[in-house]
C-alpha cells in the first residue's frame, strides 16, 4: 500500500519519513496519475477541511477512487459539529476527569499528533480522542467547570500551523507512526485479503474462547484470508485490513462500536456493523420492534418515571427487570415484592431514561439460533444454572456458573423455533446474531436478539465441527469480493 501525505504546499511539511512522499492538494486533485492508482493510505494535513476546501475534497475524492483518506469527510463533519463534543460516553468522561483531575488552572490544551501527545500521562486520553476524531493532527480544548472536566472544542491543526517548539517532537512520532504501520502490514503472498479480529485478551467471558478464535483464523487462512488479532489500540490501524470480525462484547458506547462505524465507513466488510449493535444492544428498541411486527415475546412493558407506579397494574410478581443495554444476563433482575420492584426500578432509572419490565416465564433452558446472512448456522439449548433462574450465575466475587447445553443439528431442531428466529433477525438485519427464544409447551416466546454471538469451541460447534467456522468465514469472503467487485 503506497502512503501519501498532502498538504496546500509541500514546503509546509519539514520531515522526510522514509517511504512516504509528500504532495500538493493540486497535484492530488488534477494529476490523472493519482486518480489511477490502487491501494492509497492518504494523510490530509491541509491548512483547512471546510466544506468545499481543498482539505475537503483531497478527502472526498480520495474516497472515491478507492484510497483510504485520514481524516474522512465524515470525521471532518464530526470535528465540524458542536453538538458531538456534548455525548460524551461515560468511557471518554471517566477518562477525561481522571486525566486531568490534578491540573490547577480551570482551562487546557492538548495537542494530540498522530494519537500522541509530549506528556506519556496523556497517552490514553489521546489515543481514546484519536479514535473518535482520527485526524493526523487535533488540538483539544477542556474547561473545568463546577468541578468536572469538559472537551468544549477540538479541531484538526494544519501542517503549516505547527509550534515550532513541537516540531521535534512531531519528527519523531511520525517517523514511529509510519514505521510500524509498514511493519504491521501483511506480505504474505499466498492471502488474497486481510481480516482483523477485535478482542480484549482481559475479557472473563469473551464471545470466543481461544480454541474458537484459532478455528476461525484455521478457517480464514485456508480461504486465502490472512488474519490478525487486535486490540482497541489499534483503532488507526483499520484502513490496512479488508475485513473486521468483532470478537468482545459490544455496547454503543464503547470502542466496540466506534470500531464499527469507522470500519464501516473505510468499506471493510464489518461483523458486527454498526446497525446491528445499535439494534441488538437496546431492549427498549427491540420490545418495540418485535411488538411492532407481532413477534410472541414475554408481556412486556416499558417503563419511565411517569408509569413508575403503575407497572403493577399489568405485570404480575416475579417479573424481570432490564436494563437497556444488558448482556450476558448482567443488568437483568427479577424482582418478587413491590419494595424490591421500586428499589431496582429507581436504581436502573438513573442510568437510562428507560427500562424493560417483563413477565417472568421460567423454563429449564432457552434455545439459541444462530443466524448468518439470513441462514441458520447452529441450535442450543441453554439450561439455566443450578438452582438458579438465568443461564449464567454470578456469585458475589464475579465467579460465574454456567448451565449445561446440548447441541442440536439445525434439521432436527423445531421449525417453527427456526422460523421465529429468522423472522427476528430479517427485522434487524443480515447480519451475524443469536435469537434467544423460550418454549412453554407448543407455545414460543422471543426473548431478545443478540449481536456478537458466543462461539465457543465444543459447545456452539458441537455438531458442525469447524464447518461452523468456514460457513462463517465464507460468508465474509463472499461480502469482500461483492464489494471489491462494486468497487472496480
Amino acid at each position: 500500500m503506497q502512503t501519501f501525505i498532502v498538504v496546500n504546499n509541500p514546503d509546509d511539511w519539514l520531515f522526510d519519513i522514509d517511504g512516504v512522499e509528500v504532495l500538493s492538494a493540486w497535484e492530488y486533485l488534477t494529476n490523472p496519475y493519482y486518480s489511477k492508482l490502487k491501494g492509497v493510505q492518504l494523510f490530509n494535513l491541509c491548512r483547512s477541511y471546510m466544506y468545499q476546501s481543498y482539505g475537503y475534497y483531497v478527502s472526498l475524492l480520495a474516497s472515491s477512487r478507492g484510497h483510504k483518506p485520514l481524516p474522512t469527510v465524515m470525521t471532518m463533519q464530526d470535528l465540524a459539529t458542536p453538538g458531538l463534543l456534548r455525548v460524551a460516553t461515560p468511557e471518554l468522561d471517566h477518562l477525561i476527569q481522571k486525566t486531568l483531575e490534578s491540573l490547577q488552572p480551570d482551562t487546557f490544551t492538548l495537542s494530540i499528533y498522530f494519537g500522541r501527545n509530549f506528556a506519556k500521562r496523556y497517552d490514553k486520553l489521546c489515543r481514546h480522542l484519536y479514535r473518535l476524531f482520527e485526524a493526523p493532527f487535533v488540538r483539544a480544548n477542556f474547561e473545568r467547570i463546577a468541578g468536572r472536566w469538559h472537551l468544549t472544542h477540538i479541531a484538526p491543526i494544519s501542517a503549516n500551523n505547527v509550534p515550532e517548539d513541537h516540531r521535534e517532537f512531531i519528527a519523531l512520532s511520525a517517523q514511529e507512526y509510519f514505521s510500524k504501520r509498514r511493519q504491521s502490514l501483511p506480505r504474505r503472498s499466498k492471502y488474497r485479503y486481510d481480516l482483523a479480529i477485535l478482542h480484549d485478551p482481559d475479557d472473563p467471558m469473551p464471545p470466543s474462547d481461544p480454541k474458537a478464535i484459532a478455528k476461525f483464523i484455521k478457517a480464514a487462512n485456508a480461504l486465502g484470508i490472512a488474519t490478525e488479532m487486535i486490540t482497541k489500540d489499534d483503532y488507526n490501524r483499520l484502513s490496512e485490513f479488508d475485513m473486521l470480525f468483532i470478537r468482545e462484547t459490544t455496547h454503543v458506547n464503547h470502542h466496540t462500536y466506534q470500531f464499527a462505524r469507522r470500519a464501516e465507513s473505510e468499506g471493510l466488510v464489518t461483523i458486527d456493523d454498526p446497525q446491528s449493535i445499535l439494534r441488538c444492544t437496546n431492549k427498549v428498541y427491540l420490545a418495540e420492534l418485535l411488538q411492532t411486527n407481532r413477534v410472541p415475546t414475554p408481556h412486556t412493558v416499558i417503563v419511565h418515571r411517569g408509569n413508575l407506579d403503575n407497572v403493577e397494574e399489568e405485570l404480575d410478581y416475579p417479573m424481570i427487570l432490564k436494563q437497556p443495554d444488558s448482556s450476558f444476563s448482567q443488568g437483568v433482575k427479577k424482582v418478587n415484592t413491590p419494595k424490591e420492584y421500586r428499589t431496582v426500578a429507581l436504581q436502573m432509572l438513573e442510568t437510562s431514561a428507560l427500562l424493560i419490565a417483563q413477565e417472568f416465564i421460567p423454563t429449564t433452558f432457552d434455545w439459541r439460533i444462530g443466524v448468518f446472512d439470513h441462514q441458520p448456522l447452529y441450535v442450543c439449548k441453554y439450561y439455566m444454572a443450578a438452582k438458579h433462574w438465568q443461564i449464567i450465575k454470578s456469585d458475589s466475587n464475579g465467579k460465574a456458573q454456567v448451565g449445561r447445553f446440548e447441541a442440536i443439528a439445525v434439521e432436527h431442531a423445531p421449525p417453527k423455533v427456526i422460523k421465529m428466529a429468522l423472522k427476528a433477525c430479517d427485522l434487524i438485519g443480515d447480519g451475524f446474531y443469536g435469537v434467544d427464544i423460550k418454549q412453554v409447551d407448543n407455545k414460543l416466546y422471543l426473548i431478545e436478539v443478540n449481536d456478537n454471538p458466543n462461539i465457543d469451541a465444543g459447545v456452539e460447534d458441537s455438531i458442525e465441527k469447524d464447518e461452523l467456522y468456514s460457513r462463517i468465514m465464507r460468508i465474509m469472503l463472499r461480502r469482500v469480493e461483492r464489494r471489491k467487485e462494486q468497487r472496480y
